[in-house]
């Protein structure tokens, strides 16, 4: 059965996105090139296995509909275009028409059922950091993975944000990257 994992990029402080959720900070880190105009010329294994082991996406309303930071260029879409399969939504205005490719679902459970079902034994990867909480707060996650990039962006969406909410306990998997963490139930 497949596991939910919540996966993303993530500034030193903590946001995955910028004010109103700018996504442009990330362009920089995922091109290739660092700010200053090092060169990055090693791929990262631990995204390279990952992007092979996503049997499909579950995304937020905001995220799907929000800022690609490769917009207009062929590294657009989830996972730099790299991404080419199966993407549930979960909004509570789905479009009037359909959308090739995309899954719309209303509700949270409907959402997981049908993001599972169509990512087999495979990973489902959500997007999105509401989606996220949402998932986390249902007891529906299973996985965290997080990457870092060399920057602090000081404002934005954070990578978890539930103010008031009770403490989530990780542990790190065996074998995997630093910052990928099981959630402990």
């Amino acid at each position: 059965m497949a596991k939910l994992l919540y996966s993303a990029t993530a500034s030193l402080d903590g946001f995955i996105a910028g004010p109103g959720g700018d996504m442009s900070w990330l362009t920089d880190y995922l091109s290739g090139e660092q700010p200053g105009g090092q060169e990055v010329t090693e791929a990262d294994p631990t995204a390279e296995r990952l992007l092979a082991r996503i049997g499909a996406i579950l995304a937020g309303s905001r995220t799907y509909r929000g800022d690609d930071p490769n917009r207009g260029t062929d590294r657009e879409g989830a996972f730099g275009g790299q991404y080419h399969g199966p993407v549930v939504v979960l909004t509570h205005r789905p479009p009037a028409h359909p959308v090739d490719g995309i899954t719309f679902a209303t509700d949270l459970a409907g959402a997981v059922e049908s993001a599972k079902e169509a990512a087999g034994e495979k990973y489902v990867n959500v997007l999105g950091a509401d989606i996220a909480r949402q998932c986390l707060e249902a007891g529906l996650l299973d996985e965290v993975l997080i990457f870092f990039a060399p920057v602090l962006l000081g404002d934005g969406v954070r990578i978890f944000d539930h103010p008031g909410g009770a403490p989530v306990r990780l542990e790190p998997l065996p074998g995997e990257s630093a910052h990928w963490y099981r959630v402990l139930r």
